[in-house]
């Protein structure tokens, strides 16, 4: 049953167009295709990323935010109380109005000192904010060196001026040292992001998060092995053009540097909405939904390599809706919050006095693509 399965998940019709094998694919002449076991590499290299990183956030991340003068709001930590803590564990972080009632009993506190315990709690299980300056150093730094090196790749080659070229002699299509690395090295960055997702910066998008991470993965994976790869190479290219910018804005904003990292964001905003929504819906999608069909007929892979870009597509779209959401009113003035961010509590969150001179505005820039306010010192 096992071989049939196998047979079945590698059989050509799924994978290739017409009247071609997998045998037309095979190294000859010096030229050199992709293979399934290519991507088996890719696993290896992204446990490799996640110890590179842990070396990266301790010895030139933290160093960086004590230079950009990255300050840690002190926080002030809920008292040990054994029947509030169990309560917090098992049942939830947010007890309802009757459940505060309850554990004021229980407890022996009132209503309010139970609420403030809890708020107070929910604030010690939040990232520090060297935590998510490191974390968008990471990226940042991952980001803009693949975007450089992407461009590297492809810049000399036809396709990037005449996308028709894309599928010209498709799927005979040989690869290049250049393109295979520079898959191998994307697909495993992407591979490290989901390993890491769960230990990471949490926001509330972050079911999107997970999609993104894996439709991407998905998308790399099958374009190498049904040879997709010279618009594979576009794809990715055109994702890491915003991407360092959205991450070295919220450097700025852990920062503190307010007029950077607004000023950085339109222009990651003008990026994003360009390269997002105009060429990759009109161009790219163009090219893989369109040049295809004028060489062969539909078969499934045209189907789901396609399927996989419409998804990546609508998480776009949802993105670019927050971003011009938070653009709109950055422009009008108005106070705005990333609807996203878990933000910090204060003591004076429920009407109560802080401790110690609490109630700081915050000013959140989230994760994925954000929502800035026009305040700069607190949580995202």
């Amino acid at each position: 049953m096992l071989q049939t399965l196998y047979d079945y998940f590698w059989w050509e019709r799924l994978w290739l167009p017409v009247n071609l094998t997998w045998a037309d694919l095979e190294d000859r002449d010096g030229r050199v295709y992709a293979k399934a076991s290519d991507l088996y590499i890719t696993l290896p290299l992204a446990l490799l990323f996640l110890i590179i990183r842990y070396f990266f956030e301790l010895y030139v991340a933290t160093p960086l935010a004590a230079l950009l003068n990255v300050k840690e709001k002190t926080r002030l930590r809920a008292p040990p109380n054994p029947t509030l803590e169990h309560f917090y564990m098992t049942s939830g972080k947010q007890p309802k109005q009757v459940e505060v009632e309850l554990l004021s009993r229980r407890s022996g506190l009132s209503g309010r000192q139970v609420e403030r315990w809890f708020r107070r709690r929910r604030n010690q299980d939040r990232p520090s904010l060297l935590k998510k300056f490191r974390e968008a150093s990471w990226r940042f730094t991952f980001y803009l060196i693949a975007f450089i090196a992407g461009m590297a790749v492809i810049v000399d080659k036809p396709w990037f001026y005449d996308m028709r070229k894309v599928w010209e002699g498709y799927p005979i299509q040989s690869t290049i040292p250049s393109q295979y690395w520079y898959y191998m090295i994307e697909l495993s960055f992407y591979w490290s992001l989901l390993f890491s997702i769960a230990s990471d910066v949490k926001r509330k998008d972050f079911k999107e998060q997970i999609i993104h991470h894996v439709t991407t993965i998905i998308l790399i994976s099958f374009s190498w092995l049904a040879n997709y790869i010279r618009a594979g190479t576009l794809i990715m290219a055109l994702h890491d053009s915003s991407d360092y910018l959205l991450e070295s804005a919220k450097m700025f904003n852990y920062a503190g540097w307010k007029n950077t990292c607004n000023n950085i964001f339109i222009v990651f905003a003008i990026v994003f909405i360009i390269t997002r929504l105009v060429i990759l819906p009109f161009w790219i999608l163009h090219c893989t939904l369109v040049y295809p069909l004028e060489l062969y007929p539909a078969f499934f892979g045209y189907y789901f390599f396609n399927s996989m870009m419409g998804v990546l597509q609508l998480l776009h779209i949802f993105w670019a809706y927050l971003i011009l959401r938070m653009a709109h009113k950055f422009i009008t003035g108005k106070l705005v919050e990333d609807e996203r961010s878990d933000r910090e509590e204060t003591e004076s969150s429920e009407g109560e006095e802080a401790a110690t001179g609490g109630g700081a505005k915050s000013r959140p820039l989230a994760n994925g693509h954000p929502i800035l306010n026009n305040n700069h010192r607190k949580n995202d």
